[in-house]
């Protein structure tokens, strides 16, 4: 137990004072009759019912404002969490964004609202990580930088949108390349970037297989994830005189691209067709990336001055009552 503000323990003196004075004052006082012949009941104001009623509500006062004091100095427990390893890396999660995204395979969500989450369920199974948001589709953006806060990353992820980056195609070579220069300043051991997309790259400034030799050579290591029923899907599109139309797409992954891009920093490379199959991918790279970090030990106090002003509370009371009921005395 340590005292937070110890300086208020000083009341106590001057209450031990107060209890002191009182106790002497009331030794040397002595009851007295004014009634004629009251020597036949002197001895009833020297048998201990008098002490009581001059000694205990002195005695009572002297207690609580002892432990008033003590409740001012807010008493308080102190529980220290020894320090430890934990795991904690360096997470960005790239998600493709780009229309076909809408694709209604993953019933009874599309392709983006799967992606979403399968996800938010991946976050809740982190506990120390930094985890980032980015998204791409004709072009990269950074949604969420790398934090810790994961109720921010999962309304990042809430809001992702196909066609919100408002540039046509699929870059994954450009969506690489933000994803790692937005992770290379990090200084967690191990970096991690998960790419979501249902596509292959057709357009952009930089080759997927480039950017994934400079995620290497930084220590970055890529999952890749492939989304889409092989075949045809179906796609909403608005119409121009309103309404809206299913449309039929052909499957466009490039399986093999997105295998090398894994392959190349040592990572894997999964293939959903399915919102099961998509949540085990989530599940095995949550497995497979740990990494310890050192924890810095935690602190935590709790206040303890109920446990002093509650009893004083209780001896004042039990003062008041006392002097007006068993120890009333007569002037």
């Amino acid at each position: 137990m340590r005292w937070e503000e110890p300086y208020w323990l000083i009341a106590v003196l001057p209450a031990a004072a107060a209890a002191w004075a009182a106790w002497h004052w009331l030794e040397s006082r002595r009851a007295s009759w004014s009634f004629p012949d009251g020597g036949a009941l002197a001895h009833l104001a020297h048998g201990w019912g008098p002490s009581l009623a001059r000694e205990i509500p002195y005695a009572l006062r002297a207690a609580a404002l002892v432990l008033c004091a003590a409740a001012l100095a807010r008493p308080q427990a102190v529980r220290r969490q020894a320090a430890g390893l934990t795991e904690g890396i360096d997470i960005l999660l790239a998600m493709d964004t780009s229309t076909s995204m809408r694709a209604l395979d993953f019933a009874p969500l599309d392709r983006i609202g799967a992606a979403k989450e399968t996800a938010k369920r991946f976050i809740t199974g982190r506990t120390a990580d930094r985890i980032g948001v980015l998204d791409f589709g004709g072009a990269p953006l950074l949604n969420c930088p790398l934090t810790l806060d994961y109720d921010a990353v999962n309304d990042t992820i809430d809001s992702l949108e196909p066609g919100m980056t408002g540039v046509e195609g699929t870059a994954i070579g450009d969506g690489i390349t933000a994803a790692v220069n937005h992770l290379r300043p990090g200084r967690a051991k191990s970096k991690v970037i998960i790419l979501l997309t249902d596509g292959r790259s057709n357009t952009g400034l930089i080759d997927p297989l480039t950017a994934a030799k400079a995620a290497a050579a930084y220590g970055i290591k890529i999952y890749t994830i492939g989304t889409g029923k092989r075949g045809q899907s179906l796609i909403p599109i608005d119409q121009p005189g309103g309404g809206r139309a299913l449309v039929p797409i052909d499957d466009d992954l490039d399986d093999e691209i997105l295998t090398q891009i894994a392959e190349a920093t040592g990572g894997k490379y999964f293939r959903a067709q399915s919102l099961r199959e998509l949540s085990l991918i989530y599940s095995e790279i949550d497995r497979m990336e740990k990494a310890p970090v050192e924890r810095p030990q935690t602190v935590s106090y709790t206040d303890l001055y109920p446990w002093f002003l509650v009893p004083a509370l209780l001896l004042l009371s039990s003062e008041v009552w006392l002097t007006r009921t068993w120890l009333l005395r007569v002037p």
